[in-house]
């Protein structure tokens, strides 16, 4: 029987709570999504003495992958905003487990690269998905929850390079079978992710709805469009000088400072551990101050450190790289979200495309940048891409669309 037309407005209308336990758990999916996934970054040093790789083979690997995520997951997004799929997270997950097993017994630089598109595409379908359920559990607190769900994947990006100097290094390509493990336990939490997404917001017309979204954008059509491009301006800053050390920090640091490769792995460690910890603080305190706050000081705030990184010595560049970590970490929640206020309803595309755009933009940074690693070295690399964070001036002309809030009940 359908309830009384009052109840199921109240209903629709009435605000949910944020719902901690569904964002822990995403966010610990995510984690395991992204330790699994920076296994392929991590290993790069086995796999370029293996295989004699060149650094543009490397940033081919980077490239297939990221490309296979971000050409699928705006379209992942739009097909879902339109068509819920409750359980997409969980078969995602598996095609990252078929990636994983078979980058553990590639013989070749080709099959390498089939296994960095299922990674890919696995992550095609994770990261749109989670972000909506991230969201949907936000109770309102739409950044504090973009920054949990982040951190859990920031938090596994560190922890693939410190478990590939522990278990994969030490024991060669094979042992990376041994985190088909993680793999599976993901997808067991995401199936359980998927059945409360099912019961909770598609069980009624009125939470289908609700979760579908109708709202209107709070500007006119051509700000919208002006303000997601200067967004995606902003993303490629930061994509492209995170690629810049996400792949290829331990070859700068053993080629200009002559660490070991150990030694390289845990400052790349600490770097991603900054990382995590930047993402974290970049939600909640855009809930606080609004989004173009933290897009500010996130994006143009790092120049100086990136400027000065590549002129100081091993200590001052551990120091430079962890304060770079935590600032330009700061920026992706709060840009998300921004869009997402600016396309209310479209919560899936909107996800996929910055998601997608993002991971393009580090596939192709790692292809141009491994170009110019092999072509006038690896430091020459970090020169360039010291400017890159002063794109962050064109901050200015995002639109106000919102007023900070110090409390949300």
């Amino acid at each position: 029987m359908n309830p009384p037309v009052a109840t199921s407005a109240a209903t629709a209308l009435a605000p949910d709570p944020t719902r901690y336990r569904v964002l822990g758990a995403i966010s610990f999916t995510h984690m395991l999504n992204d330790m699994i996934q920076s296994l392929i970054l991590a290993i790069y040093p086995i796999l370029k003495g293996d295989f004699n790789l060149s650094f543009l083979q490397i940033g081919l690997i980077t490239l297939t992958y990221q490309l296979t995520a971000s050409l699928l997951q705006p379209l992942i997004g739009l097909y879902t905003d339109r068509h819920p799929k409750p359980h997409s997270l969980a078969f995602g997950m598996g095609s990252t487990l078929c990636g994983l097993l078979l980058l553990s017994v590639a013989p070749n630089f080709a099959v390498i690269l089939v296994a960095a598109a299922l990674v890919g595409t696995g992550s095609s379908v994770f990261h749109p998905e989670s972000s909506r359920i991230a969201r949907l559990a936000s109770g309102g607190q739409h950044g504090l929850a973009q920054s949990i769900f982040q951190v859990g994947g920031n938090t596994g990006s560190a922890l693939g390079p410190l478990l590939a100097a522990i278990i994969v290094l030490p024991h060669g390509q094979g042992a990376i079978a041994w985190f088909a493990v993680a793999a599976l336990v993901a997808i067991a939490v995401l199936w359980q992710i998927g059945n409360w997404y099912r019961r909770q917001f598609l069980g009624s017309g009125a939470r289908a709805k609700k979760a579908v979204g109708s709202a209107m954008s709070p500007v006119p059509p051509n700000v919208v469009r002006r303000a997601i491009g200067v967004l995606l301006l902003l993303i490629f800053s930061k994509y492209f000088y995170l690629t810049s050390l996400t792949s290829y920090y331990t070859f700068y640091l053993i080629e200009r400072f002559g660490v070991s490769v150990q030694s390289a792995q845990i400052h790349l460690f600490v770097f991603l551990f900054a990382v995590a910890a930047g993402t974290l603080a970049g939600g909640p305190i855009g809930d606080r101050i609004g989004r173009k706050p933290v897009i500010w000081v996130s994006i143009l705030g790092v120049a100086p450190f990136t400027l000065l990184l590549p002129h100081v010595g091993l200590v001052w560049t551990g120091i430079l790289t962890f304060i770079i970590g935590v600032v330009i970490a700061s920026a992706f929640s709060a840009i998300l979200v921004y869009a997402q206020e600016l396309m209310p309803g479209k919560i899936g595309a909107v996800s996929g495309l910055f998601f997608g755009f993002a991971f393009g933009m580090g596939g192709v940074g790692a292809a141009v940048l491994g170009v110019l690693a092999d072509s006038r070295g690896i430091e020459f690399v970090y020169q360039i891409c010291a400017f890159l964070p002063l794109l962050g001036l064109l901050t200015i002309f995002l639109p106000t669309i919102e007023q900070p809030r110090r409390k949300v009940n």
